[in-house]
């Protein structure tokens, strides 16, 4: 015990789960109050400052990218000398899983059919609300996503691993604050901040992997959909996660990676082979162009004139503070993984492979479910009418083996739902352990412990909108610290090193 607390980070461990606790507490004993709070501040944040988020993200893109492909893109993440620790699939399958995991399975069904049937603009039910749906579906879950992970990450993954400091969030603004205020009072809330967000950014999916399992559950067993129900799956995958989370990265988080691409590999094939397969390889191309062609103008559209009636803030504004919101531990998480790689194969395999794999994803599930209404198949939109959660499995339904594949469905969630929750847990004891890379198993089962419980009290407070709002108040802040350690990455590379005629080179100490 005396070993443990000497490595904790006592404030920063403490303020973190007082925080937690408060929460927890103040929800259990006053649930409308909090939904009324966290509701009147995500009004605030996601209206009057939706543009800051759209700005702020659409610099992460253009930052990450003149770094890969400028002169500081052949800097090694560690010593000049170090190779990469994992293989090129082990290191994608872990960040992919770790980075998307529940939200993706339970919105590639639901998000295309849901902008389908009500696009921001334009009537719905319509091949042009098809068109748009599937366009907007790949922004949200495109590059943007993998832009506010990797400007967070690679950070982390530079001043861990070639400067060797600590593995925290004010070790990456130091350059710019300078190390005194770090060691104060302004490092620690920052890496307070990282705590807490992580705890309620991960929740956040819990909540809707817990609803999503159970939705599974009552489509294939006919189990009830309540709170008891939930809270009993929280409770298991909780205990599961955690223990996965202790056995550490290579034994746990890495044989469970490997094991969800599989299983979504077969899910894919079999959705795919057995739907609309025409339909959905021409409607996915033409997607793709005309995500391409518009990523600017959506990247910047702030709707100032009110035509989507708070689409934007409900959808686009929502999903940059939910990115954010998982920036430290999906960051923090690939910056461990990352050791050895150079800061352009960071960055491409951070951006665009993941990016790849959504948008087939979402054009695979949610293009067949487009196409069966097209159709004059209502069942998966009246499901949805019911319960968003139920849409995977109303799509499901109607094809051959609808049982097994719903029951590989429920499978596939439940591991998303323990990589997702043990990367973070992973994270959240590095950053109160000062940094540690392998942090004591105590803190892994206290902050998994957090997790689970935070995820069910949002749950029990409100469902689906308790959790986005209180993901999008948490991520605000994150939003700034974002910037600065981009501003201290900077201000890092152009003191290391200089551009001669012959290339990257370090700079030469005084004297030598």
């Amino acid at each position: 015990m005396k070993g443990f607390y000497k490595n904790i980070d006592k404030t920063v461990f403490f303020i973190g789960g007082v925080i937690c606790l408060f929460f927890i507490c103040w929800t259990v004993i006053s649930p409308s109050q909090v939904g009324q709070f966290f509701s009147m501040i995500l009004s605030v944040f996601s209206v009057d400052f939706g543009w800051l988020y759209l700005l702020a993200v659409a610099f992460f893109i253009v930052f990450l990218l003149t770094l890969a492909f400028g002169k500081y893109g052949k800097i090694i993440l560690g010593k000049d000398t170090d190779k990469p620790e994992y293989s090129t699939f082990a290191w994608f399958f872990m960040l992919f899983a770790a980075g998307m995991g529940i939200g993706l399975v339970f919105w590639s069904v639901a998000e295309p059919m849901t902008h389908y049937l009500n696009p921001p603009y334009g009537a719905g039910s319509t091949s042009e609300s098809a068109s748009l749906a599937m366009r907007y579906a790949f922004t949200h879950w495109g590059v943007h996503p993998w832009a506010t992970y990797g400007i967070i990450g690679l950070p982390l993954a530079y001043y861990q691993f070639r400067k060797n400091q600590p593995a925290l969030l004010s070790s990456c603004v130091a350059p710019l604050i300078g190390k005194k205020r770090v060691g104060s009072i302004l490092g620690s809330v920052i890496d307070v901040l990282a705590v807490v967000a992580t705890v309620f950014g991960v929740a956040t999916s819990l909540g809707l992997g817990a609803m999503q399992i159970n939705s599974g559950l009552y489509y294939v067993f006919g189990v009830p959909c309540n709170h008891t129900v939930m809270f009993g799956i929280i409770a298991i995958t909780t205990v599961l996660f955690i223990s996965s989370s202790v056995s550490g990265i290579d034994k746990g988080i890495r044989i469970l990676s490997d094991t969800n691409m599989v299983i979504m590999g077969i899910l894919l094939v079999f959705v795919f082979f057995s739907g609309a397969t025409l339909f959905v390889t021409n409607f996915f191309v033409d997607s793709i162009g005309k995500y391409l062609t518009h990523i600017v103008s959506a990247s910047f559209w702030t709707d100032p004139f009110g035509e989507s009636d708070g689409w934007l803030s409900g959808w686009t504004v929502f999903y940059w503070a939910w990115w954010l919101s998982w920036g430290p531990f999906v960051g923090g998480f690939i910056a461990r993984i990352s050791k050895g790689r150079t800061i352009r194969e960071f960055v491409f395999g951070t951006l665009f492979c993941p990016m790849l794999l959504c948008c087939i994803f979402m054009a695979i599930m949610g293009g067949n479910a487009i196409h069966f209404d097209l159709q004059g198949v209502s069942s998966i939109a009246d499901a949805m009418q019911v319960d968003l959660s139920y849409a995977l499995f109303a799509l499901l339904d109607q094809f051959p083996l609808a049982k097994v594949s719903s029951l590989l469905a429920i499978i596939l969630i439940v591991v998303f739902f323990i990589t997702s929750a043990d990367s973070s847990t992973f994270v959240c004891a590095m950053m109160t352990a000062k940094g540690m890379q392998n942090p004591p198993a105590a803190l892994k089962i206290f902050w998994g412990v957090s997790e689970g419980v935070v995820a069910a009290v949002l749950l029990y407070v409100g469902g689906l909108s308790a959790i986005q709002s209180t993901a999008i108040v948490i991520a605000f802040p994150l939003l700034f610290i974002a910037l600065m350690m981009a501003a201290a990455l900077i201000k890092s590379l152009r003191s290391e090193f200089l551009e001669t005629d012959r290339g990257i080179l370090p700079k030469k100490e005084p004297g030598k």
